[in-house]
């Protein structure tokens, strides 16, 4: 299941779910195997296979596609871990690097008939790799997301943004639909427009091996709007049109009418003040890795909901697209970040770096653009905020993503007080306290988040909305002692609690992300202080079995509705 709503009335998609070969690399980069051992899952990762739990390396996916007809071809990865190079009958079309970002490879002039895609996966760490190093998260292998084939023509819809812009009590959209045509003629048709009962369409002309930007705005005297309360969504969808008029491609986003404002000290939903309360979720599960399946997905927002949350941070990547439907669909508010996670002096000077970062950045927003529910943009969780080459690298992630979507704020979790110089950059701020766990006593935290506030104050920052954006305690499952010492689900829900009385009514907090909902995973490398090789700070754990903090968490979430 590539999305959680139909894409396409007329170009015709092959999801690529279920059983491809595989086998681990033993040469050098680019040497196909001659033959493939393993079958495995996709979408998977391959820790999931007994003979690879602990494997990191490079491996090949092999799957055998039928093309139906002559004509172009768009493969379509919604996720490879990290690095994948593409081939098709044996010769490589694409590359990509990072795994929580989608990426499309258009192949022209395929004939129909039989035909063999092999994907090289690599997850090994090194200086090619920037963002996805040793991690307090585990760094899997595999095809871990969906995959696809579409048949197109040499001109298609690459995609649709869509910006809701709230006017009085009316609302205009402003559309923006990118064009591809990857032929060797000039092409000249029109594009229909339609959303929430209005249609407007326009002709368009292309060259040969162009792309090419349309804009159309629409207004509306009476639609409904997207909220968490009322999370309506509205089906936009754009048809191009040759020049005899028929239907030849389309596109179908889903869109809600919301506006996001910061004012002064306050979050803006619709000109209504919120407050966020809710939970840092990784995408990991006991039995699947990070290829977490729609199951789960939906299990996790129902233990959320029950938890009385109303907010999730994609932490520290940006997320599934299946999840962030789900999250359009179910009126959760969303912090999306871009994949930079304790990013230091070391990693910011490789030269992978600033291109693979400014990518993410890109694909993150371009990708994900139109989901309502994704109300912040996010950057650079616990990096390098204290110094000058820090600091750039910040700008630059700004500046980037305010010119691709001026429409939500930015915010960027800093866990450096007194030290961070990067907080003026940003709309929101927001910062990772854990006072009780890595240090100072319960009856410290009050004093403790006004002290920040009195230095965030101090700083110049005062007049922004403040965020608490991590905080918890670890808790081994199933370990509970009458003595609540650490790491026992008593010494978790004691300083949960203690914590969200504090920040839940604090007046300058607009919102909490608690550390975190599920235990995950890290890589070994973390193991000396991660107990179970497991980040243990969920309040479930990595089946999703509710610890002794969940009623804790439910019960303070509740009376701060």
């Amino acid at each position: 299941m590539i999305r959680m709503f139909e894409r396409h009335k007329i170009r015709s998609v092959a999801e690529m779910d279920g059983m491809w070969d595989f086998e681990p690399a033993t040469g050098s980069a680019g040497r196909l195997p001659r033959r493939y051992r393993t079958r495995m899952h996709v979408p998977g990762a391959w820790e999931s296979h007994p003979d690879f739990r602990t494997w990191r390396g490079r491996g090949y996916f092999r799957r055998a596609v039928h093309c139906e007809r002559d004509g172009a071809i768009r493969l379509v990865f919604k996720g490879i871990s990290h690095t994948g190079v593409v081939y098709w009958d044996g010769k490589k079309v694409g590359r990509h690097y990072n795994a929580f970002t989608p990426f499309a490879i258009e192949i022209p002039s395929v004939q129909a008939g039989a035909h063999t895609l092999v994907v090289e996966v690599d997850n090994t760490f090194g200086p090619h790799s920037a963002l996805h190093i040793p991690n307090d998260y585990y760094c899997y292998g595999g095809l871990t997301r969906p995959v696809a084939v579409e048949s197109i023509g040499d001109v298609f819809v690459e995609r649709i943004l869509a910006t809701p812009r709230r006017q009085g009590r009316d609302w205009s959209l402003d559309v923006r639909i990118d064009l591809k045509n990857i032929g060797r003629k000039p092409f000249f048709g029109s594009l229909d427009v339609a959303v929430a009962g209005k249609t407007v369409g326009r002709p368009f002309r292309i060259g040969p091996r162009k792309t090419a930007e349309l804009a159309e705005t629409l207004r509306f005297t009476d639609v409904a709007a997207w909220s968490p309360d009322t999370p309506i969504l509205h089906t936009l969808g754009v048809t191009l049109r040759d020049g005899e008029g028929r239907a030849c491609d389309d596109l179908i986003e889903r869109v809600g009418f919301r506006e996001i404002k910061i004012k002064g000290r306050k979050i803006l939903l619709n000109n209504r003040e919120i407050k966020l309360r809710g939970f840092n979720r990784h995408e990991d599960a006991a039995d699947f890795g990070c290829a977490v399946p729609v199951e789960v997905m939906t299990q996790d927002l129902d233990l959320m909901t029950d938890m009385n949350a109303n907010f999730v941070r994609t932490s520290h990547y940006p997320n599934d697209e299946r999840f962030l439907d789900m999250c359009d669909e179910r009126g959760i508010l969303v912090w999306e970040e871009n994949h930079a996670r304790a990013l230091m002096a070391d990693t910011m000077k490789l030269e992978a770096f600033p291109k693979q970062i400014a990518d993410c950045d890109r694909e993150m927003v371009i990708n994900h653009y139109n989901h309502p529910s994704i109300i912040l943009w996010g950057v650079f969780n616990e990096c390098e905020s204290f110094t000058a080459l820090g600091r750039r690298h910040y700008e630059a992630s700004v500046k980037r993503i305010r010119a691709l979507d001026a429409s939500r704020p930015l915010t960027s979790a800093s866990c450096y007080p007194e030290k961070d110089i990067t907080l003026d950059l940003f709309d929101i701020v927001s910062f990772n306290r854990y006072v009780g766990w890595y240090g100072g006593e319960r009856d410290r935290i009050r004093p403790e988040l006004d002290k920040l506030l009195a230095w965030i104050r101090k700083d110049g920052n005062g007049n922004k909305p403040f965020i608490m954006s991590e905080f918890g305690a670890g808790a081994i499952p199933g370990w509970r002692a009458a003595r609540r010492t650490k790491w026992t689900e008593e010494f978790q829900a004691d300083l949960l609690g203690a914590s969200l009385d504090v920040y839940l009514n604090h007046p300058r907090v607009n919102g909490v992300a608690l550390w975190q909902f599920c235990d995950v995973r890290v890589c070994e490398e973390w193991f000396h202080s991660r107990p179970r090789c497991m980040n243990n700070k969920g309040v479930v754990d990595e089946h999703r079995r509710p610890k002794l903090a969940y009623d804790i968490v439910k019960s303070a979430f509740d009376a701060a509705r």
